[in-house]
């Protein structure tokens, strides 16, 4: 099998509040998605980033997803400017302000096409100017003779940007500032979600994603007539909703993820979840007729994969191949 993911790369600061100021700069959330698919991913699979990363961290990128023989980085190209970041500034452990540096210009469609011969896309829109909606269009309108599954994580769609407004601690310099995020309803939602085979968000994006301010079980009426398969919630350390339309009638899957807070490890989790969905839904689409694949099935394995991530964070790559094999 093959997988695309497309998305935008970015790389995660923590910035400590300790007195020495000290920072972390490590992967995000688009590498937890490809480190999923790849490890899941049995022999003669292979996992196709597309991304830009900045020119003097690609070297560095590519060589990162080296440990991962099934990741194909031939879709990861330079940018001229800096990689994608977001900064998180942490007091007492807990995350106090995030915001963004040098996000990336939108994919294009040209550095899309040439991996749309493939099994399933993930659509992880990690910065939230990912791609544009017209991208979105071309890419429908590419795989919909071939039924290609595609799942879209709205992610940061739902987020704006105040770029006249940079979030800087007193002690930063002007050139450390970035730009903080406000929470924003998209009026196009239905023309982003029109089509894609499953929808993932989390609480407070689905809160925030329509001008209604619908809840949740509106949300599904109003998202599953669009042509869409699943819509997925997660709930961080609580577990995951699943809405789904049979015979015209919603119905609703919950998973209950039953962790202690303390032990939950948020960052990445949603990557790791939308990831494994998509695999079990390629998996079995290999295996029956696509009307008979089973969308609570990709919940369970979801749920379960991102689990696991949440209670062992990378250590649980090495062991994601077994729950692949397995299914």
């Amino acid at each position: 099998m093959k997988f695309t993911v497309i998305g935008h790369y970015s790389f995660d600061v923590f910035h400590h509040s300790d007195k020495a100021g000290t920072e972390e700069r490590k992967p995000g959330g688009i590498f937890f998605a490809v480190a999923t698919l790849a490890s899941l991913a049995g022999e003669g699979d292979s996992v196709l980033p597309v991304f830009g990363v900045g020119k003097n961290d690609i070297d560095l990128v590519k060589e990162r997803f080296s440990s991962f023989p099934s990741v194909d980085t031939d879709g990861i190209f330079p940018l001229e400017g800096e990689t994608n970041e977001v900064h998180f500034y942490l007091k007492d452990k807990t995350t106090t302000t995030e915001c963004s540096k040098n996000i990336a210009p939108p994919i294009p469609f040209s550095k899309i096409k040439p991996y749309l011969s493939t099994n399933g896309i993930l659509l992880n829109m990690i910065s939230g100017s990912d791609i544009t909606l017209g991208t979105l269009d071309e890419i429908r309108l590419a795989i919909r003779e071939r039924s290609i599954p595609l799942h879209l994580d709205l992610h940061n769609l739902t987020l704006g940007v105040n770029a006249d407004l940079p979030v800087r601690p007193v002690s930063a310099s002007a050139e450390q500032a970035g730009a903080s995020r406000f929470r924003r309803a998209l009026s196009d939602w239905r023309r982003w979600c029109f089509m894609v085979d499953s929808v993932q968000m989390n609480e407070e994006e689905a809160a925030g994603l329509t001008m209604e301010r619908y809840d949740e079980d509106m949300l599904a009426k109003q998202m599953l007539p669009l042509m869409v398969k699943g819509m997925c919630i997660t709930r961080g350390e609580k577990g995951a909703t699943l809405f789904r339309q049979d015979h015209k009638q919603i119905l609703r899957n919950d998973v209950n993820a039953d962790l202690p807070s303390s032990s939950f490890a948020g960052n990445g989790c949603g990557d790791v979840f939308g990831a494994a969905f998509l695999f079990l839904i390629c998996k079995k689409k290999l295996k029956m007729a696509p009307q008979t694949i089973k969308m609570t099935d990709a919940l369970t394995f979801a749920h379960d994969v991102a689990h696991k991530f949440a209670l062992e964070g990378e250590k649980a790559f090495s062991t994601f191949r077994k729950l692949g094999l397995a299914v």
